[in-house]
């Protein structure tokens, strides 16, 4: 290996250490008891991880499980509808041309550039105004327009939906709702599923939002929910486990989503590759 090779490869390590250390720390500090997480050494598992977990179940009546359940359905539902819009939206942007495109798309590049922290007091002001706040609905609703997902929607859909095929499929007397789910919707696949996964990450982990929008922790997400059960703590310093513990079963099904669609990415480079 020449010297600049060793070098990245040390850069890229200690890039990985600096990344997984917290993580590491988390996983190991979920298996110690109340007792043990501050007295021992950081680096020694210990043997309680059963029962922080059926102690954090049984918090509440099973509170913590209906955080996982409203995050699932903030972030799935959220995350669907947004590819679904994306995919609409940046289709009908690349592929036709029709008055107040160009600036269109360029408020859209504009929403990028905008922190979603600017944006939630606003959201909070219109949807209290109708009647929304404190609602399911008051945390979906924001989640489902993504301007960074119609713009990556638009991008692919412009690299991957040859303008020849759809040509093709117009002689033959499609028309175009049904091009669009025949022929460009399939080839634009991999593309939704990275806006459905960024947009999901972003909604799961997605704090400022539900906290300004909900009141009963019924309807909290982890995020809000974890939180409050950290500032518990500082009158409970027994629910510093049960906060860590969730904070660990919070990451477990990011990194299965992960793991689950990235088959679809390695496709599209294998596509990608035999075309070339």
């Amino acid at each position: 290996m020449t010297r600049p090779g060793r070098l990245a490869t040390v850069v890229l390590l200690i890039g990985a250490a600096y990344c997984l250390l917290p993580v590491a720390w988390v996983v190991i500090a979920a298996t110690k008891s109340s007792s043990d997480l501050f007295s021992t050494s950081t680096l020694v598992p210990g043997g309680a991880l059963i029962d922080n977990i059926a102690r954090l179940s049984g918090f509440r009546d099973g509170l913590f499980w209906q955080w996982v359940a409203n995050t699932a359905l903030y972030a799935g539902v959220g995350a669907a509808l947004s590819a679904a819009l994306s995919g609409i939206t940046g289709y009908t942007l690349a592929k036709y041309t029709f008055p107040g495109r160009a600036l269109v798309f360029n408020v859209l590049l504009a929403g990028i550039l905008v922190p979603g922290v600017v944006l939630a007091v606003p959201q909070y002001l219109l949807l209290a105004r109708l009647g929304l706040a404190d609602t399911y609905l008051s945390v979906l609703l924001p989640s489902i327009v993504s301007p960074f997902g119609i713009y990556l929607a638009r991008v692919y859909a412009a690299a991957a939906v040859p303008d020849s095929v759809l040509e093709v499929a117009r002689t033959d007397g499609a028309g175009e709702f049904r091009i669009f789910l025949t022929v460009g919707l399939p080839m634009m696949v991999p593309g939704l599923v990275t806006v459905f996964l960024f947009q999901f990450v972003a909604i799961w982990n997605n704090f400022l939002l539900p906290y300004i929008m909900l009141g009963d922790d019924r309807t909290f997400p982890l995020t809000v929910g974890l939180v409050t059960m950290l500032k518990q703590g500082n009158a409970q310093p027994a629910l510093y486990n049960l906060v860590i513990t969730g904070a660990l079963l919070s990451v477990l099904p990011l990194v299965a989503l992960f793991l689950t669609l990235q088959r679809y990415w390695r496709i599209d480079l294998m596509t990608g590759a035999v075309k070339g």
